[in-house]
């Protein structure tokens, strides 16, 4: 008689069926939502989950200028970059991102910062559709809206 094997299949690039998913932020807490995020591009909500291809789906997300902090984050948080040039660097708080020109960079940078660096990060980053307001050119993909709200912490995310 024979023994069950139990292996592992590694998904191929060639198998991967991107979905599109998307999310209203607003009123949402930023860390809580780009963690959310950061899951989906990667794919780690598949069973057929292989870290080294690009499994994920695509995600949109609207009112991306709507997102929240908690407590006194919104102030007292400190963004820097620096210029390149000696004594260069620069700081910015998340409530002058969100009042500038590209509101959207808020949640842009905290769901880079939870995706793996290299090729494959920036090809699954590319995947993350970022827009300020209500509108957004993906209807021909029609995308299956996900309810972050209603979701806690200790429920999974279900797509």
């Amino acid at each position: 008689m024979k023994a069950i094997s139990k292996q592992t299949r590694s998904i191929k690039p060639a198998e991967v069926e991107k979905k599109w998913h998307i999310i209203d932020a607003e009123g949402l807490v930023v860390g809580r939502l780009a963690s959310i995020i950061a899951n989906i591009l990667r794919g780690k909500h598949k069973p057929s989950y292989t870290p080294h291809v690009d499994c994920g789906d695509h995600v949109i997300v609207i009112n991306a200028d709507k997102v929240r902090f908690t407590g006194n984050k919104a102030d007292k948080k400190v963004y820097y970059k620096h210029t390149g040039h000696p004594g260069g660097i620069k700081e910015t708080t998340p409530t002058k991102v969100l009042e500038g020109r590209f509101p959207e960079r808020v949640l842009e940078k905290a769901v880079f910062r939870m995706i793996p660096r290299g090729p494959l990060g920036r090809d699954q980053m590319r995947a993350l559709h970022l827009y300020s307001g209500t509108e957004h050119p993906h209807d021909g993909q029609s995308p299956q809206v996900l309810d972050v709200a209603s979701m806690n912490r200790k429920n999974k995310v279900t797509v």
